[in-house]
């Protein structure tokens, strides 16, 4: 029995090896492969530099720097290339707001107004709707709407704290975690005492052009920061150093059933695993801060051009319209790294998932974008829409608005390309657009992408309905699209004159 029993043991412990050594096998495979879709993309986006961070169970597992913070005088991107991180500062607001909480000198249920002289908000709009982005519509806490209302917690910190923003942020999170590298972007006085290198500011127009430095700070934005230092909050917040775990779990929850944003954070399910991230956003920056709890594993991304983020709409709550996003759970959550990031017409692929759906989705949207530069990237948007209706005709069961958006966006690029008449996913883009509608009919994007639908389609009647909501809506800050609903209405007046 014992030479049995033995024998079962080194049975078990090989069987064990053998699993850890494919595990291990897999993870080198799909980083080789995620490796590689991060220069593809920095190409693909002309991100003149990127630096990059994987985390796996506290370890970083991969760590690099891509080309340039400065191309002119060929400085290269490093672990101390200080980047400017726009919205992600709203996971550091996030992560103060609940300290305060734990502390008991804020509640997220007291109203908004408490915190203001001149009552500025509708008087049932909480702290906590701010915080999660549900503060527009009626009534609040309904729906998600991303705004920017979140730079009000700034008054309501320092009116709970009895001090600066600034020096509660620097308390709560950024002298605890001894983070050097990352302070508030004041102005460029901000800069000139550092010694580390500043990324520097790029926008792609005709080419790869400089660009300028958003100053200013408040808890919606304003914060820069390397990618190791955030690798250090990261941390910190895995291991409940600067609050609690039910306070971590409160903010990586989702504020009601069916929204995609938490407390100062977005979270979203997708193919069972739950996913928590965070972009940043200028015009001549970008930032990615992606967890996936139950895997342990972390991305960290930072550029200094704004297309890691724009092109994606991630605006909208669905990380996964994001290439950077996909590249990373393919090859490293889902263990799919034989996917192709960037379909080709001769790939041949026969998968048919979700996975690989999304992926149609975010290139087409991708390429969507970029055709504002390259007309071939039209096509190539249309190409990806016609194999993803295709192979998916169900379109109104994965139906969003970053869709709905791609198919808005090719209208504009063949008008303004001199493309002529574009109609070819007309009857999608207005089943797509109601469908959204149904669930939530006062959706200023959805709202605004018929409108301009049917007003290019030369239906007044039509637009004027979808215009006249964005502008009637009650409990919405002015936007871009109450701008153009406007202004739309206006030029229907005008030629009824």
């Amino acid at each position: 029995m014992k030479k049995i029993s033995v024998c079962l043991s080194i049975v078990a412990l090989l069987l064990i090896s053998c699993s850890e050594t494919k595990k291990e096998t897999n993870q080198d495979n799909g980083l080789s492969t995620f490796k590689k879709e991060m220069t593809d993309l920095k190409a693909y986006f002309q991100i003149p530099g990127m630096a990059v961070i994987v985390k796996k169970d506290d370890e970083i597992i991969y760590e690099d720097y891509l080309g340039y913070s400065d191309i002119e005088a060929q400085i290269k991107v490093d672990s101390t290339t200080l980047f400017p991180i726009a919205s992600l500062t709203k996971v550091f607001s996030g992560i103060t707001m609940m300290s305060l909480v734990e502390e008991g000198k804020l509640s997220l249920n007291s109203p908004a107004n408490e915190f203001f002289e001149n009552d500025p908000f509708e008087k049932t709009i909480q702290v906590k709707h701010i915080l999660s982005h549900t503060s527009q519509g009626i009534p609040p806490g309904e729906n998600f709407y991303y705004s920017s209302r979140f730079g009000a917690l700034t008054n309501i910190i320092e009116k709970a704290l009895g001090d600066t923003f600034e020096a509660g942020m620097q308390r709560k999170v950024l002298s605890p975690l001894k983070l050097q590298h990352t302070f508030f972007l004041k102005d460029s006085n901000s800069l000139n005492t550092r010694k580390a290198p500043f990324a520097k500011p790029y926008i792609l127009d005709d080419g790869i052009q400089e660009g300028f430095v958003d100053f200013g700070f408040s808890t919606a934005a304003g914060l820069v920061s390397t990618a190791r230092d955030l690798t250090k909050v990261d941390n910190a917040l895995d291991n409940n150093r600067l609050i609690p775990e039910s306070s971590k779990i409160q903010m990586f929850s989702a504020f009601k059933n069916g929204l995609p944003y938490g407390y100062g954070i977005f979270t979203e399910s997708f193919e069972g695993k739950k996913i928590v991230w965070a972009y940043g956003q200028y015009d001549c920056y970008s930032s990615l801060w992606l967890k996936v709890p139950s895997e342990d594993i972390t991305l960290i991304v930072m550029a200094n051009n704004n297309l890691m983020s724009d092109p994606a709409r991630l605006i909208y709550g669905n990380g996964t319209s994001s290439l950077f996003v996909l590249s990373l759970l393919k090859n490293l959550v889902f263990e799919q790294e034989e996917m192709p990031l960037f379909e080709e017409s001769n790939s041949g692929i026969t998968l048919k998932s979700a996975l690989y759906r999304e992926k149609l989705k975010a290139q087409a949207l991708a390429a969507s974008f970029m055709a504002r530069y390259d007309v071939n990237e039209f096509k190539v948007s249309k190409k990806l829409l016609n194999h993803l209706f295709t192979k998916y005709p169900d379109y109104l069961k994965y139906a969003d608005l970053a869709l709905l958006h791609n198919l808005s966006f090719l209208k504009e690029v063949a008008f303004h390309r001199g493309l002529g008449e574009f109609n070819d996913f007309d009857t999608q883009l207005v089943a797509i657009g109601e469908k959204l509608l149904q669930q939530d009919a006062n959706n200023p994007y959805a709202n605004y992408y018929l409108g301009s639908f049917y007003d290019k389609a030369g239906e007044p009647e039509k637009a004027t309905i979808y215009f006249q909501r964005i502008v009637g809506a009650k409990n919405f800050s002015e936007n871009w699209y109450t701008v153009e609903a406007q202004q739309g209405l206006n030029n229907q007046s005008k030629n009824q004159d």
